[in-house]
């Protein structure tokens, strides 16, 4: 492992990099909400091209020649320089904060694989509300990593600008000019996250043409880093296997924690997508709903999936989003959940599990359709079992889905 320090430079060939490999982000911020970007810049410094920066709102490049999977304080940026186009000369890492400042970091760092790593904290910067990390570039033929650790006096957006990136405007519309024979416009980026803070928060997504509203990701994500000690888990420690059932991770494989959904079809029909009883859903036929899979080791840097087909939402009247634990004792306080809805051409939406509970159903928004929109209302409401009724059944009763239940198991 090579240790970087600010302003050093090597090569990738020397640090044993010669195919695809991740650059992680580990931001140590506490409540402080930071955003990582990695933008692609052409031989001028300049993001000629928008989809070249991949941040929470565009995670993905063409070709994936860079993707991302976002994960509370860890980011792991996927990397695969071979897929990358000539005119794409240096990948630009970096964090910005509109909260705060980078002076608020506390032991932070950037690491190429397992072969390099690049340390940096809140002492390094001033009042700066972003920093360029690092950089992985074209010199003579080869690539690159630089470590910058440079502070930025603006946000996100401040950054955008600074690399020649055009943000999406929700300007009124001036009226129609004359027309003119002219190239297609460029792509432009949305900086706008939603984030409904407050039970009952609602948050209404018009359809922008016809089509419906495509391909809907409902991701479920916590915070996974293993804890020093788990007499401190409740505190300090940041581990989730261990914050979350108070006891060291290592004895935890057991330990499983679920997303899942009720719903209801605008043609009366009901049912549940779960990995409890392996009610996986359908994405191109009823329910329209799909759970893309089951982590039970809590180690998927990507979380669960529910991914919903938005084509056919005039089919779907409700669908309550739900987060369970499967095995162990629930202390979601400690857990840092949160759950993006990630809706092509619509702001991300974001519900974070932020109540102190020790049941372990939590239901945490409701999708409905209302006159053909999209409404989504954070709930974040909690539940647990009493006597012969279950978790589920209480959580049904109280959004009066009206399903039958029986006890279950995952094969």
């Amino acid at each position: 492992m090579s240790n970087f320090t600010r302003g050093q430079k090597g090569k990738l060939a020397d640090l044993g990099l010669n195919g695809p490999f991740a650059v992680t982000l580990d931001i140590v911020s506490g409540s402080m909400e930071v955003d990582v970007s990695c933008f692609g810049v052409d031989a001028s410094g300049k993001l000629s091209d928008d989809r070249y920066m991949v941040f929470y709102n565009q995670k993905s490049s063409p070709d994936n020649a860079v993707t991302v999977a976002l994960n509370g304080p860890r980011s792991v940026f996927q990397i695969d320089l071979a897929r990358l186009p000539a005119s794409i000369d240096k990948l630009v890492f970096t964090a910005a904060t509109e909260q705060g400042s980078m002076r608020a970091l506390g032991a932070s760092s950037l690491a190429l694989g397992s072969n390099a790593t690049f340390a940096f904290a809140g002492q390094d910067f001033q009042d700066e509300k972003a920093v360029i990390i690092g950089e992985l570039y074209r010199r003579d033929g080869s690539w690159r990593f630089g470590a910058v650790g440079q502070g930025f006096a603006g946000g996100l957006a401040a950054l955008l600008k600074h690399f020649g990136g055009s943000e999406a405007s929700q300007a009124t519309p001036a009226p129609a000019p004359i027309p003119v024979p002219a190239a297609p416009p460029a792509n432009k980026i949305s900086l706008s996250k939603i984030r409904l803070e407050k039970r009952g928060d609602k948050i209404s997504l018009d359809k922008r043409d016809s089509g419906g509203y495509g391909r809907i990701r409902v991701n479920l994500n916590w915070n996974q880093n293993t804890p020093q000690n788990p007499a401190a888990a409740g505190s300090q420690s940041t581990g989730f296997l261990g914050k979350l059932f108070a006891r060291p991770a290592e004895t935890a494989g057991g330990i499983d924690l679920d997303i899942g959904c009720l719903f209801e079809m605008t043609n009366g029909a009901k049912s549940a997508v779960q990995a409890l009883g392996n009610s996986w859903g359908a994405f191109d036929r009823p329910p329209y709903i799909h759970l893309e899979g089951d982590d039970r080791t809590g180690n998927a840097s990507d979380g669960e999936n529910i991914f919903i087909n938005g084509t056919h939402f005039d089919q779907i009247k409700r669908v309550l989003v739900y987060a369970f634990i499967y095995e162990g004792v629930p202390n979601w306080a400690a857990t840092d959940g949160v759950v993006t809805i990630e809706i092509p051409g619509q702001p991300t939406v974001e519900v974070r599990l932020d109540s102190h509970s020790q049941h372990a159903m939590c239901a945490i928004a409701m999708l409905e359709n209302h006159g053909g929109n999209l409404q989504v209302t954070k709930l974040v409401e909690y539940f647990g079992g009493q006597g012969k009724i279950t978790a589920h059944q209480a959580m049904d009763e109280r959004y009066q889905f009206g399903l039958n239940w029986k006890a279950g198991r995952k094969d």
